[in-house]
């Protein structure tokens, strides 16, 4: 499977478009992580346990949206684009989409 941000493939043929593809979740942080992203900000600089958690989400949509283009029986997703939004306070969406082909 190949994954690309471009709308094409480099000496790839797009021959068929099979449709939309996308993956989400949603990521509530921790009263754990709450404490410890409260320690890092006092000293300033990263706040590791919610690049950790966001890390984590956008791996955990992205391999939804490459499971949705197998089922479909995709060769390559091109277009490929993240979005992330907050849903309610504490909680964030990542949602990954793109366009699911066949190629040559």
């Amino acid at each position: 499977m190949i994954e690309t941000t471009t709308e094409e493939i480099p000496r790839k043929k797009i021959v068929q478009i099979l449709g939309v593809v996308r993956g989400n979740t949603i990521r509530a942080r921790g009263v754990g992580g709450d404490i410890v992203a409260g320690f890092e900000k006092l000293f300033g600089g990263r706040i590791t346990a919610y690049i950790t958690s966001l890390n984590e989400a956008r791996e955990e949509a992205y391999r939804k949206m490459i499971s949705e283009a197998e089922k479909l029986g995709a060769d390559a997703v091109v277009g490929v684009r993240f979005v992330t939004s907050e849903v309610m306070p504490y909680a964030a969406e990542i949602l990954v989409y793109g366009t699911a082909v066949k190629i040559k």
